[in-house]
């Protein structure tokens, strides 16, 4: 009997241990798969979140700066002449517009993009080549012939623009405080969209007709003026701040607007004139709210390509 008992015990055990290998194998293949899920719930989150940037609807604005920059003659550059740089921003611009709306759904596309002059120019010819330029896109007129004419729009009506700007001769200047000012709440933002404004320009700011002056602030920057006020040593920043240099102040609320300066081209002669630009920029993005903006000095077209998709896109 005691046998039997002590056989009985064993067989009792050994059942007992299958029983706790087998509920560790099940718990461990549990906790498997739910981490698996969690890491297939990371992934989806993450690809929606991209397909939610996918889907941003885009406004963007171009202002080109047509003033005597642009001329070859004036401002040369061996590498590659300005304002062939500055077509090549547009081509690239173009081109990360049109990766973004062939990476959406149809039914989601409405995106726009146009260009503009200030002041604007008198010459007819030239206003219809910048309307030409005034592109949008939704479900109702998009078509992959559509898209892809964008970027070859953008690179042969660009290069006609300046082409015809320096051959003319007569630079209408760069009026962009009064654009600012007059223009931009209107022109470069809307509801529901990602307004995005980008500004290919020398840094430099100056037109004949708005040449507003009210204590160290000024309507205009030009390399005279930082050297007149002193702005053209070490001691650049501190007199900066102390004395409150910059640009006239507007009643702006741009924090629905992202801003992109691509080109800026200091006068070599300072070597603080960089710095001192991007100061005079910087301090009124600022006080106009704009929450998100780069100042870019100019560079090749292919190497400011991923500046310009990485901004746009926010890869």
């Amino acid at each position: 009997m005691k046998e039997d008992y002590t056989n009985s015990l064993i067989d009792i055990m050994k059942k007992y241990i299958k029983f706790l290998l087998i509920l560790s194998v099940l718990l461990t293949t549990f906790i498997s798969c739910k981490e698996e899920s969690k890491s297939e719930e990371i992934i989806h989150n993450h690809s929606f979140i991209k397909l939610l940037s996918n889907n941003e609807n885009l406004n963007i604005s171009l202002l080109l700066d047509l003033s005597d920059r642009i001329n070859p003659k004036k401002n040369p550059s061996p590498a590659m002449d300005f304002y062939l740089r500055d077509v090549g921003y547009l081509k690239s611009i173009a081109q990360t517009l049109e990766s973004h709306i062939m990476n959406k759904k149809m039914i989601k596309i409405d995106d726009k993009i146009q260009v503009f002059i200030d002041p604007e120019p008198s010459d007819n010819n030239l206003n219809i080549k910048l309307n030409a330029l005034k592109i949008s896109f939704n479900k109702e007129n998009v078509t992959k012939k559509k898209i892809f004419m964008t970027c070859k729009k953008y690179d042969s009506i660009s290069k006609l623009i300046y082409e015809s700007a320096i051959k003319d001769d007569h630079y209408v200047g760069s009026d962009t405080w009064r654009f600012f000012k007059n223009k931009v709440n209107d022109y470069c933002i809307e509801e529901r969209y990602r307004n995005i404004l980008v500004i290919l320009t020398d840094g430099y700011i100056y037109h004949k007709d708005t040449r507003i002056k009210e204590n160290n602030r000024a309507s205009f920057l030009t390399p005279q003026v930082i050297k007149n006020n002193g702005l053209n040593n070490s001691k650049w920043e501190d007199k900066f701040d102390n004395k409150d240099y910059g640009f006239l102040t507007l009643d702006n609320d741009l924090s629905s607007l992202e801003i992109l300066v691509l080109g800026v081209n200091p006068d070599d002669k300072n070597p603080y004139e960089e710095d001192v630009i991007r100061a005079y920029w910087s301090k009124w993005f600022k006080e106009m709210n704009v929450k998100n903006f780069e100042i870019k000095q100019a560079d090749l077209p292919s190497n400011m390509d991923k500046i310009i998709r990485n901004f746009i896109l926010k890869e």
